[in-house]
């Protein structure tokens, strides 16, 4: 038996005038999904429980059947698995992003956040620049690595990790003042953030983006702190062999932590021009090599929600379900053994908000021989009408199984 999920991060979203009322997953061309959702069970689910922010690493959790209110320590500590950083119980790690700041105003608290991925900066000019943050503001105590294009970590010993920041995403053209670290616990976070924006504004690479008409990376924002994490072992829970294919460190991170096999694919980037075929082959291969079970994440329709790219955000789903659904479903089919399919997101991405919400997303679950519910297309509306809503992300599992 094989089990493969496919999960495109932040898919659903709200009907949009420019598709004419439809949503991206309404307006896109994917005949794969609109095929297999006929003869699937339907529904949806809420992978972020009340109470929790509704982060990519809680979400994901969820699917995976990890119950986010018992082992959701903020995804930076994954992320830094990913990255093959080694943490200590004393260690809070802090995710570092490169942002675009206004540079019009003197005072750095009045500032506007332009875009929280400088424009999707390039794994290699933001090493340069952290680089220039950790040699600045590293020390004995706290040190800077680089991630994957704006992604980045802070591990820093002895410092809480309990302190609630506010995610960048989530204030796009809004001035920062309110939402900067704040009092007696933020004061070291403000500093390094302030003081990496004198460092990074007028940097070589900076000055080379603007050049280029792209938006320098001018300050760092800190956000997500978590200690160690641990989770328990999914090939034991479940008795599968399990691999994790994903551009983000983050889901890299859980799938590691969680026991199971980290897939790297060359040109895999975490947005819409993607390798997906690349993935498609990865996933093939794993299945060849003997893993049971799949997990292939998507990043691209959230950062094109993130962005409010209507027209890539569609792009992104057909290229999902024409260049990996497509051809990984086929060569199982063609094997002749038994398996199941699961496609959904892991929360919404709105175009309109930019963000993430708490919203239930659909998904279809595809079985050779099994009882099924069927919808019409593969969409949030036609999910929602039929009625069948699972109240936690992490019983999903049981029924995929």
């Amino acid at each position: 038996m094989k089990y493969l999920v496919v999960l495109a991060d932040g898919m659903a979203d709200l009907p949009l005038e420019a598709l004419g009322g439809k949503t991206p997953m309404e307006a896109a061309n994917k005949p794969m999904m609109d095929t297999l959702v006929k003869d699937a069970y339907v529904g949806t689910v809420s992978n972020v429980p009340d109470g929790m922010v509704p982060e990519s690493d809680t979400a994901n959790l969820a699917v995976l059947s990890y119950d986010p209110k018992i082992y959701s320590k903020g995804r930076s500590p994954l992320e830094a698995l990913s990255m093959g950083l080694t943490m200590t119980e004393t260690q809070t790690a802090i995710r570092c992003n490169v942002v675009t700041l206004s540079e019009e105003q003197d005072i750095y608290e009045e500032k506007i956040i332009l875009d929280h991925s400088a424009d999707e900066i390039t794994t290699a000019e933001a090493d340069a620049l952290i680089r220039a943050v950790d040699e600045a503001l590293g020390n004995e105590s706290r040190r800077f690595y680089t991630g994957i294009s704006y992604r980045h970590c802070l591990l820093w010993d002895n410092i809480p990790s309990d302190y609630n920041f506010e995610r960048p995403h989530d204030h796009l053209g809004e001035v920062i003042g309110p939402y900067l670290p704040a009092g007696d616990a933020g004061a070291p976070y403000l500093e390094l953030m302030k003081k990496s924006y004198d460092i990074l504004n007028r940097h070589p690479i900076n000055e080379a983006r603007r050049a280029r008409g792209l938006k320098p990376a001018n300050s760092i924002w800190l956000w997500s702190p978590g200690k160690k994490p641990q989770l328990p072992d999914f090939n034991e829970k479940w008795g599968l062999r399990g691999a994790v294919i994903s551009a983000v460190d983050l889901i890299k991170g859980i799938g590691i932590c969680a026991g199971m096999k980290s897939i790297d694919v060359d040109g895999a980037t975490g947005n819409v021009h993607t390798n997906y075929k690349g993935k498609a082959d990865a996933a093939i291969a794993a299945f060849r090599d003997g893993y049971d079970y799949v997990y292939i994440h998507i990043e691209g329709p959230d950062e094109c929600g993130h962005r409010a790219e209507t027209e890539n955000k569609v792009i992104a789903i057909e290229k999902i379900d024409g260049m990996i659904l497509k051809p990984v479903f086929d060569y199982l089919m063609a094997t002749g053994e038994d398996f199941h399919v699961m496609v959904l997101p892991d929360h919404p991405t709105p175009i309109v908000r930019r963000t993430h919400t708490i919203d239930p997303v659909p998904f279809f679950i595809w079985k050779k021989e099994a009882p099924v519910t069927g919808a019409p297309e593969f969409s949030e509306s036609a999910a929602a009408a039929k009625q069948q809503y699972l109240e936690h992300g992490y019983d999903l599992m049981r029924l995929f199984l």
